[in-house]
């Protein structure tokens, strides 16, 4: 059986302007599977925040902006399915059994969001717990984990590895954060811990992915705190 990753991949990916890079990632998926079977959690994107912002102005409860949120990111997870063709589990699934039963059909399988309350990160990391997956690739929209927002101060300094507890500290003090770029959240963080997955949060490019998949040390390692 092949060892499985799961990778989350940045809603950016699938705005309209990437049609290219979509069909770029289809292949690399498609080029890995010849040794590991990949799992790939769709993020919503400015697609979904879009929607997201209209629903919210018309009064929709934060529940239902949720699962709006999610109806976007699996039609994401659909785009990379039809790019992936005989290749993928022909829809994404919407339970984490499913999951289950869809990674032992032994194709590449693509979900988006499952719950509402929890974000795409935090599925991932559930699904990487529930399917035992060797690591878990956060690919998002910066290189990794910083001291401050990279996109605000120039000085930002980039962790090669962290602590899980001093990044749980940085979530909970939102100024750590500002901007909310896309990291992690609490909720990914204590499956993270629970299951002892390895982590790595990553720039969402597909040579940086490659070689996180084999091994190099790219992005930023979340390491379990020691006791």
């Amino acid at each position: 059986m092949k060892k499985r990753i799961v990778i989350k991949l940045s809603g950016r990916i699938f705005s309209m302007d990437n049609v290219k890079m979509l069909k770029d990632y289809a292949s690399f998926l498609v080029k890995i599977s010849k040794i590991y079977q990949p799992v790939v959690v769709a993020g919503g994107g400015n697609i979904a925040r879009h929607y997201i912002t209209h629903a919210r102005s018309s009064g929709a409860d934060e529940s239902t902006l949720d699962e709006l949120g999610i109806e976007i990111s699996r039609l994401n997870a659909k785009l990379l399915i039809y790019a992936l063709k005989n290749r993928a589990y022909s829809h994404p699934p919407t339970t984490l059994q499913e999951v289950r039963h869809a990674v032992d059909d032994g194709l590449i399988v693509v979900t988006g969001g499952l719950h509402p309350g929890q974000s795409t990160n935090g599925t991932a990391a559930l699904i990487a717990e529930k399917i035992g997956a060797e690591q878990f690739l956060n690919a998002t929209d910066v290189d990794g984990v910083y001291d401050k927002d990279p996109n605000k101060f120039k000085n930002a300094k980039k962790f090669k590895r962290i602590e899980l507890k001093n990044l749980r500290n940085m979530l909970v003090q939102e100024d750590s954060v500002a901007g909310g770029y896309d990291l992690m959240d609490i909720v990914a963080l204590k499956i993270i811990e629970r299951s002892k997955i390895k982590t790595r949060i990553l720039k969402a490019d597909i040579k940086i992915i490659e070689r996180a998949i084999k091994g190099e040390d790219v992005g930023t390692e979340i390491v379990l705190s020691k006791k």
